[in-house]
């Protein structure tokens, strides 16, 4: 239970959860368990930015001990009021009942409502400033970077960012830094992060940044409060959320996914895929029983579009494919260029579902469905094939 030193008086005292697979009621998938972030700031006062879930209470205190007296903490700043970053919140509280709570005035309500009253709470705004001594921590208002009452922590004269969730990913690793570990997964598990939770709020996470750039502040360390700590050029991880906030980083990609009764849509999806290689773009192809939604979403982050297939039982849509469609409605992939497929035998009532979905999504149909009846023949396999080749050079 060692802390790991950030700078000279930072330090991370967070969690480890290398068990979890499964967020935000399981709809989020974590193959790589998480972290539950939170730091220690040592000055002439000492503060305390975010606590962890509450079950690892005992493991951040284990090692705020190894640094200081938990019962010296002045403040506990709150920066984001879900459970995962304040359900130990109460428990640095009842220990340490002179200390301060920190936190916007939209979070009062939710911290009291989740736990209770009575706690000495000032709240603040964008640039309210609060001096531990020789430091200073500046606060920043992030509404909706996820949740209403969001606020970033600023550790002025050491050039930390402390901005909760925005920023972080599901990853358990014994290292601290994003430097440190497996590159690729790092970066997919940042993708991840961002198509399942921050993508429907790409355009207040687009001002957010600007207004951010705008202020010039000098970042040395980026610190969320989920996952790897971002130490050697840190603002990459924030040009890369502007560019996925504003639709711009893509590959040449197209997803593929689909699911079948009987086998005719898989052979329908497979030679799609065939035509969207020969027109020079990679098809990704995911049989949705074998996927996973959060994962296929994060394919999607930067693909160049996506190809939707589905068999059609009792006029709607396969129950297995229903997550996928309400995460096009969920999650809105604005401007996603989109099609769909699919076989079907007395009704095709599954791509009239899947294309209503799309469209909530505020999501680019740019092609008419592609269908056939019972099993697909080998002209319609050619068809097929054409379909996923004019579809590719619509996206490209």
């Amino acid at each position: 239970m060692y802390p790991t030193e950030l700078v000279k008086g930072v330090y991370w005292v967070g969690a480890i959860d290398y068990d979890i697979r499964n967020f935000h009621g399981y709809s989020y998938s974590t193959h790589n368990g998480t972290t539950y972030n939170a730091y220690l700031i040592v000055d002439e006062k000492i503060a305390l930015v975010d606590a962890v879930m509450g079950p690892f209470a005992e493991e951040m205190f284990a090692r705020i001990s190894k640094i200081v007296d938990p019962l010296r903490i002045d403040y506990m700043i709150s920066n984001h009021t879900e459970m995962d970053h304040s359900g130990a919140v109460p428990e640095v509280l009842r220990r340490v009942p002179k200390a301060k709570l920190i936190c916007t005035a939209k979070a009062v309500d939710q911290l009291k409502k989740h736990y209770q009253n009575g706690w000495n709470i000032q709240t603040v705004k964008t640039g309210d400033e609060i001096s531990l001594g020789k430091k200073t921590l500046r606060f920043y208002e992030a509404p909706m970077l996820h949740w209403p009452e969001t606020m970033f922590t600023y550790y002025v004269e050491e050039e930390v960012l402390l901005p909760n969730d925005a920023f972080g990913q599901h990853y358990a690793t014994a290292d601290r830094f994003a430097d440190q570990v497996d590159q690729y997964v790092l970066w997919r598990e940042a993708e991840k992060y961002y198509a399942n939770i921050l993508w429907p709020l790409s355009r207040m996470v687009q001002r957010k940044i600007e207004e951010v750039i705008e202020l010039g502040l000098p970042i040395k360390i980026i610190a969320p409060s989920h996952g790897l700590i971002w130490r050697e050029n840190p603002l990459e991880i924030v040009t890369r959320y502007l560019s996925w906030a504003k639709g711009e980083r893509t590959k040449d990609k197209v997803v593929i996914v689909w699911d079948t009764m009987w086998g005719s849509t898989t052979k329908l999806a497979h030679v799609i895929g065939e035509g969207v290689h020969s027109a020079g773009l990679e098809p990704v192809l995911r049989l949705i029983p074998h996927g996973d939604r959060a994962d296929i979403m994060a394919d999607l982050l930067d693909a160049k579009g996506i190809l939707v297939g589905c068999s059609t039982m009792h006029n709607d849509i396969l129950p297995t494919a229903a997550p996928i469609v309400s995460d096009f409605e969920m999650l809105k992939p604005a401007g996603k260029k989109c099609a769909t497929f699919g076989s079907y035998g007395w009704a095709g009532g599954a791509i009239k579902k899947i294309q209503e979905s799309m469209e909530k999504g505020n999501m680019d149909i740019v092609m008419e469905p592609f269908t056939v009846k019972w099993v697909p023949t080998e002209e319609e396999l050619k068809k097929a094939y054409e379909f996923g080749k004019e579809f590719a050079e619509k996206v490209k």
